[in-house]
């Protein structure tokens, strides 16, 4: 089995928004040594109540924090806009449809959910944004809105999910380095790149002399 990176994540944790500039640049760091990087989705909330207004002041902290660590932006005045149920499932099924349909369009419709809703307010557990945000990315609109909608993608959604939860991983980002099925740690939550490169050129010449 060849290496590859994982990215364990959800489009609408906050410290993978801060964490995005970090891992793009290990994805190209992998790139350059022939390792690609494939998103898993972990399903980080399935909220079924609107957002009130104490849980948006409750989250707008968080927001604060990931921004005063990483310095990556948000709108504080317009994000979290109010009736949104913060449910992540749609966003993180969207991922894994462009996984399915045109697996390098995946990383770009993560950046595109990531920036609708942290610097936009969009409510990207609407269908009809993140049907809108993937032709953004290059896919066909009827072609992802049929997938999207259909039972496989669904399912494939819940076996990340379940994926990640059977391996234990807690929080997010986590970033896992696979190498003929063995899966080493790279990093569990946030750290800056230069923390984690040399962690990762470590791994890429192991694996390049194995």
């Amino acid at each position: 089995m060849a290496s590859r990176l994982l990215y364990v994540m959800d489009p609408m944790c906050s410290w993978c928004w801060g964490f995005a500039p970090v891992v793009e640049a290990l994805a190209e760091q992998a790139a350059a040594a022939g390792v690609p990087l494939q998103i898993v989705v972990g399903g980080l909330r399935r909220d079924q109540v609107a957002i009130d207004a104490a849980a948006r002041v409750r989250y707008l902290g968080y927001w604060q924090a990931v921004n005063a660590s990483t310095g990556q932006l948000f709108d504080f005045d317009h994000g979290l806009p109010e009736g949104m149920v913060y449910d992540t499932e749609p966003a993180c099924r969207a991922l894994v449809t462009a996984r399915q349909l045109d697996a390098p369009s995946a990383w770009t419709l993560l950046k595109l959910i990531q920036q609708a809703f942290y610097t936009e307010g969009a409510d990207v557990t609407q269908a009809s944004v993140l049907v809108e945000l993937a032709e953004r990315a290059g896919i066909p609109r009827i072609e992802f809105a049929e997938a999207f909608d259909s039972q496989a993608m669904v399912d494939a959604t819940a076996a990340d999910f379940a994926w990640v939860q059977d391996l234990g991983i807690a929080g997010f980002p986590t970033l896992l380095a696979e190498r003929e099925g063995q899966l080493a740690l790279l990093t569990n939550g946030y750290q800056p790149l230069e923390a984690l490169s040399p962690l990762l050129e470590r791994w890429l010449e192991r694996a390049a002399n194995a």
